[in-house]
Order: structure tokens, then sequence, then C-alpha cells
């Protein structure tokens, strides 16, 4: 018997994905009042976390690669079918997912622009995401993450900031150049497999089996690590990521760098490695070059920047170019660390991006060169960016450190080179995140800044939580990695 027979029999994996969606069209019913909304909003998301909670606590120690499945008959003349499954790793995205949208909810109360439809935006994103996270037939993953896009499309196009239908339109173009490339590969492989066995379908454990040739597993490897790429963001398609980064609202943009990039590698743990393996080991070397570039590079770029919110644009690359470097490794211990650091990272920077929206609207800017001399004037925010800060360079002890730790250790043991190569770059990010804190912090204060408050109660309920995570997870990273022990496809 595994843990996951000791839930009641019930849909919780089909709950997760349509319970934001009914506390979206709440907020909409309900768009006369605010105050409501905000409720609506703001239960659903703990409802929704509350669920991931339990199904941690129920499943994390199953003892096979599926925790909980659910598969029904959906469009049977095209061999369609709505299937959703549950193991580690969707396991511990799902619950990142829910978390850090009770933080998006949080930081969107004193929202006053259309918030009934602000608020529905982002709980349609959280069911969006909540499905590609679950979704294990192939049409079903597409529909999600197209459904996943859209929302964050309307909210850097409407609530983000000066440059924002430029950085619109940026993201859109490049994702939908990304989506159109996976929909053709995926409709090619369903092709081939129906010719190959006789049944067509899009369910992934049916595509497991074919057999293709090189060339053609090339092509469609490529239509497939196209559309994970420019999401994941990997150089050099991750133009689209610093606009959209700095111009989305804080809370579209603790969505975009802790959940929204993940989904591209998360696509190639769940989709791209296992569907063509041949062209997987084959574009191992290209995938570690490309993580070490990005790694660098924007490092560099986040250190020449004076925007707080472009250089933690630029971090997040460069910290998911050591995520790609783990999985490149190809070894358990890196791939672990890899999820791991997914996870940590998406607690650490989202929980940056809201202390900086919290910055933003006390000083009204994000220029590096007017946040000076915050610590004197508001020392618990001024303590909550430092803790941050410190965590997402890796300091042991805090969030980041254990999964970087991780990656380097696995990558060294299969790769010394890459390795090496690497940790120059952790050089680096010390060197821009602590420009950034002294800055901020430390720097010489404007003349003419006003008074500038504290935090509220409000603002603790948002980050304390992030604060005992990142603690926790620094000192004891295990309950992260036990779910990740049977998940299928890590080497």
């Amino acid at each position: 018997m595994t843990a996951a027979t000791t839930l009641p029999q019930f849909p919780w994996l089909s709950l997760l994905i349509g319970l934001p969606l009914a506390g979206a069209l709440l907020c909409l019913l309900h768009r006369r009042s605010r105050q409501e909304c905000r409720w609506l909003a703001l239960a659903t998301t703990l409802a929704t976390l509350a669920i991931c909670i339990g199904l941690f606590v129920a499943c994390r120690h199953g003892d096979g690669p599926w925790l909980l499945r659910e598969d029904a008959a959906w469009i049977p003349r095209f061999g369609i079918r709505y299937t959703l499954g549950l193991d580690g790793l969707s396991l511990l995205l799902t619950l990142l997912t829910a978390g850090l949208h009770v933080v998006a909810v949080l930081l969107a109360w004193p929202e006053q622009r259309r918030l009934p439809q602000f608020l529905a935006l982002l709980l349609v994103l959280e069911s969006g995401l909540m499905g590609v996270f679950l979704a294990v037939d192939l049409v079903l993953f597409y529909l999600f993450w197209e459904v996943m896009l859209l929302p964050m499309l309307f909210l850097i196009g409407i609530w983000g900031g000066e440059n924002r239908r430029r950085a619109a339109v940026r993201f859109f173009l490049y994702t939908l150049a990304g989506s159109l490339a996976m929909l053709v590969a995926m409709i090619a492989l369903y092709l081939l497999h129906g010719a190959q066995s006789g049944s067509y379908s899009f369910a992934l454990a049916d595509l497991l089996q074919t057999r293709l040739p090189l060339t053609q597993e090339y092509l469609l490897f490529g239509g497939f690590m196209l559309a994970f790429a420019i999401k994941a963001p990997l150089v050099p398609f991750h133009t689209w990521q610093p606009d959209a980064l700095s111009e989305a609202p804080a809370n579209g943009a603790v969505d975009v760098t802790g959940l929204l990039l993940k989904t591209g590698i998360y696509g190639m743990i769940r989709f791209a490695f296992p569907l063509f393996p041949n062209a997987t080991r084959d574009a191992l070397p290209l995938l570690a070059a490309l993580a070490l570039v990005g790694l660098f590079h924007a490092a560099w770029s986040a250190y020449r920047q004076d925007d707080v919110k472009r250089i933690l644009a630029y971090s997040s690359i460069s910290h998911l170019g050591l995520v790609l470097l783990g999985l490149a490794a190809w070894n358990t211990t890196a791939w672990q660390g890899s999820v791991l650091l997914m996870v940590t990272h998406g607690i650490v920077t989202g929980a940056l991006f809201a202390v900086v929206a919290m910055l933003r609207s006390r000083t009204g800017t994000r220029n590096l060169n007017e946040l000076g001399g915050l610590w004197g004037a508001a020392p618990q925010l001024s303590a909550c960016f430092l803790f941050f800060a410190l965590a997402s360079l890796g300091l042991p002890g805090l969030a980041n450190f254990a999964g970087e730790i991780l990656v380097l250790l696995g990558t060294f043991r299969s790769q010394p080179l890459w390795a090496l190569l690497a940790l120059p770059g952790l050089v680096f990010t010390a060197a821009y995140l602590l420009r950034l804190v002294q800055g901020t912090l430390w720097g010489p204060a404007p003349a003419a800044r006003a008074a500038i408050p504290d935090l509220t109660v409000r603002e603790w309920l948002v980050l304390l939580p992030l604060i005992v995570l990142t603690v926790w997870l620094g000192l004891a990273p295990a309950p992260l990695l036990a779910p990740l022990a049977a998940v299928g496809g890590l080497p």
C-alpha cells in the first residue's frame, strides 16, 4: 500500500486545477466589492495551498513513480485523454505554485486599478501552472501551457510599468514561436507513433515506446527544446525575460521568476529528455556550454545594471544556468540538486521581488543610485532584503546553498571540468549581490527623501513564512529530496 492510498478517494489533482478557476470566476462575479474579491482570492489560494500540503504529507514517501493519477477518455477519436499524474517532481512544483500565489495575492492587496480582473488573472495563471505540472497527456499539457501564458501577457500588458507594451509583445512573440515549434513536433511525434504502432495516442506512456531514426529524433527534440529553452530561459533565447520581469507588476514578477521560468526546465525533464533519449545524450555538451554561458553572461549583465528589478532578472538567468548545468551533468546527485535549487530559487528570488515592490512603494524608484541609506530609515525591511540577498548568494545555512552544493558535487563527479568552469560564476554572483546590498542599504541617502515607514503587518505576513522556509530548507533540505527518490527518468 502506498502512502497515496491513505487519502480518501477523490480527484485531488483536478481539484488543484479547478479550485483556482472557480476562485477567478467568483472574483469576477463579485467585482463590485473589492474587499470581497481580496478575501475570495486569498481564501482560494490558501485552500489550494492546504491541499498541496496535505498531498505532500500523505504522498511524499510513495513507493511507486506515480503518487497519484487520474485518467479518463476525453477525445478518444484522436487518442486524447484527460490524464493527470503526480510524482515527486510535480509534487514539489505544485507546492511551490500554491505557496507563491498566496504571496502574490497578499502583494495585490493594495491594488486599486481593476482589482477583480487582476486577481482573477492571478488565479487563472495558478490553474494553468498546476495543469502544466500535472498533465501527462501531451495535448492536455499543451492546453495548460497556453492557458498559463495568456494571463501573464495581460498582467504585464495592462498592469506593468512604463514599457509594459513592449515587454508584453516580446513575451508574446517569443512564447508563440516556441509554442508553435512544440506543437508541430508534438503532432509529428503523434503521427509517427501511430504509423509505427497502429494506435494513435498523445499519452506520454505510449509515446515513450516510439522508435525514431536519429535524424527525426533530432528534429522533434529541437521543436520541444525550443519551447522549453525560451521559457527556461536558456541563452541565447533569454532576451524577453529581463524586460518582462522589470515591467511586470510585483505579483507578476514573483510568478515569472518563481514559477514560469521553471516550466521550461520541468518540460525538459518530463517530456523532452525521456521522449528523445539519443538526441538528449548528444545534446548534453551543448546544453552544458549554453548553461555556462548563461551563468557568466547573466551575472556580468546583472553587475552592470542600475535597475534593481533588472539585476534580479539577470540573477534568475544566472541561477537557472546552474540548474541546467546540473541537468547536463546527468547523474542523480546533480539532478536532485537542480530540482532543489529550482524550488529554493523560487522562494528566495520571489521574496526579493516582493521586498523590491515594498521598497518602490515607499521610495517611488527602483534605481540603485537613488535607494541608499535604507538601513537607518527602515531597518526591518532592510534586514529582510539583506537576508534574502544572502540566501540568493548561497550563504551556508540558507536555502540556495544545499542545491548549489549538490549540483556542483554531482557535476564534478561526472564532468569535473564543467564544475571547475562554473565556480567563477558563483564569484560573479557574490559581486553583483554585494553591490546591490551595498548600494541599497548603505549607500548615500537622497537628501530630499521623506520618512520611510517600516514593514506593516500585511507585509510581515508575506515575508515571515518565506524567511522560515529559507532557513528550514537551508538547514534541513531532506524533506524536499525525499519525494524525488522514486521519480521516473532520473539518471
